[in-house]
């Protein structure tokens, strides 16, 4: 396609060339059980908890990247920014289910909604027991008080470090599901976009937005935002998403958290790093301490360029399981 700049061969095949490369890359790390599908080389195991994510393609390192040790089980992967189905979502179930139940952990988007409970139906009538839990961090995507409403974006990063290393502790469902709950209430995400990206199938920009401009709080499928205006100093950008995340929870002085900077895939960890460092200035100004700091890419959208600040507040058990460790081709804690 004219204008297309990417280094692929037909459109169409772009996810399916992509797991087999991914696959040839990792397999020490993954296997896949059925089309799109993939899931941890050791898995299932049993008495363990699994755990279950999907979503659209296009976003590496999520949601395909969080499969390993110490954190999901499987994953079923859809198309370019489209859910996977529900028969590719039962078949990842099945294939890590160890007897002690599975948690669903996703995105809050209507598709992959749709399709989970439709998967989750069909394994819970094979005896298989289910609890979904969604990601829904993204405090532009809806007001207070309608935090249902909310997309998921890069903080679900965080959720999948508590779940994952808190079921390979051989914690019950009901133990995995609290404790990732209590992380997601404390859980706030706000980003902001600099340029489009390009889905392979379309070959043409997902939205229109000028050199120079900025638009903050625009999702991670180029869903609108709340501002659009002349680009920013990293200081300011910083101090727009950090007071807009604290206002939200709220998030007080005394609070510990760690802080997650993600770049949307076109934005360089150099400039990642100079707005980690005006983050932290906005966080000490507020009185909160930054305990750990991820910064890098979590949630990327193919070549958009920008980034997301996610805070996650802690405590004990969370901090410990955060720093728990685990392993797949895209995130390495020891």
């Amino acid at each position: 396609m004219a204008g297309m700049q990417k280094i692929i061969n037909e459109p169409r095949a772009f996810v399916d060339e992509m797991l087999e490369g991914l696959l040839l890359a990792h397999p020490e790390h993954l296997r896949s059980p059925a089309p799109r599908v993939l899931a941890r080389a050791g898995a299932p195991r049993k008495g363990k908890v699994a755990i279950v994510t999907g979503g659209g393609s296009g976003h590496l390192p999520l949601f395909l990247g969080y499969v390993g040790h110490g954190l999901a089980d499987a994953v079923a992967v859809g198309d370019v920014f489209s859910s996977p189905s529900a028969e590719q979502i039962s078949q990842a179930t099945e294939a890590v289910d160890g007897g002690a139940g599975v948690l669903y952990l996703y995105g809050n988007y209507s598709g992959d909604v749709m399709n989970f409970d439709m998967a989750g139906e069909m394994c819970s009538a094979g005896g298989t027991e289910i609890l979904t839990l969604l990601a829904a961090d993204d405090v532009a995507s809806a007001p207070r008080g309608s935090e249902a409403r909310r997309r998921g974006i890069a903080g679900i990063a965080f959720l999948y470090k508590v779940a994952g290393a808190r079921a390979e502790e051989g914690a019950s469902l009901d133990e995995v599901v609290s404790v990732t709950e209590r992380a997601a209430q404390g859980l706030r995400s706000m980003g902001v976009a600099l340029s489009p990206c390009v889905v392979p199938a379309a070959g043409k920009p997902t939205f229109d937005l000028p050199s120079g401009q900025m638009e903050i709080g625009m999702g991670i499928h180029g869903e609108p935002g709340v501002r659009r205006g002349p680009l920013e100093k990293a200081s300011s950008i910083a101090n727009d998403l950090v007071s807009q995340a604290v206002a939200d929870l709220p998030y007080e002085a005394g609070d510990e958290v760690a802080v997650l900077v993600n770049g949307l895939g076109a934005t360089p960890r150099e400039e990642l790093y100079l707005l980690f460092a005006s983050v932290h200035a906005q966080l000490a100004s507020k009185g909160i301490e930054v305990r750990r700091t991820w910064v890098g890419e979590y949630a990327t959208s193919l070549e958009m360029a920008g980034a997301s600040v996610s805070l996650l507040r802690l405590d004990g058990e969370i901090l410990r399981l955060l720093d728990a460790p685990c392993d797949s081709p895209f995130v390495v804690r020891r």
